[in-house]
């Protein structure tokens, strides 16, 4: 039987994975793409350079996007509603949080590094894959995050 309130949880597990990722991908493309734009206005031929830093801290939202899916499809939102519980929808809950919450902090914080990437590029243009390591190493922590995700949702038993 599916408890209302138990698929209330769950699919604000999904809300979680998804909405706090896609701000923090806003926010470290929005700042990157601000400094883009600046380097640009000195150096239009620097944009394969800067394209890539300010695109990076999108796969946060992404992320999230993906943890969301996976909490939909396994709870049969698109086709026939498993029977779910209140603690189940409350596991549901909490294996979301990971990828939600990686994805926010380090969408902001990979766009500061991708910010500052594309400030080394103004100056040194042939630097740029070094800014991308920089920021690819804060891109793990999401995609950890990604992964915590999956695996706790794996280990829910719905009926």
């Amino acid at each position: 039987m599916v408890d209302p309130i138990g698929l209330a949880i769950a699919l604000a597990g999904a809300v979680v994975a998804a909405v706090p990722a896609g701000i923090g991908s806003a926010i470290g493309i929005g700042m990157t793409a601000q400094v883009a734009n600046g380097v640009l206005a000195e150096d239009p031929k620097k944009f394969g350079n800067v394209f890539i830093l300010v695109a990076l801290p999108g796969t946060q939202g992404f992320y999230g996007f993906l943890g969301a899916f996976l909490a939909i499809m396994q709870l049969g939102l698109l086709g026939e509603v498993r029977a779910i519980t209140m603690w189940q929808g409350i596991q549901m809950f909490a294996a979301c949080l990971p990828v939600g919450l990686a994805g926010l902090a380090s969408g902001i914080w990979q766009g500061k590094a991708c910010s500052s990437g594309a400030q080394l590029v103004a100056k040194r243009a042939t630097e740029g894959t070094k800014a991308v390591i920089f920021a690819a190493m804060v891109e793990t922590y999401a995609v950890l995050g990604l992964l915590v995700t999956i695996f706790a949702q794996m280990g829910i038993k719905l009926g």
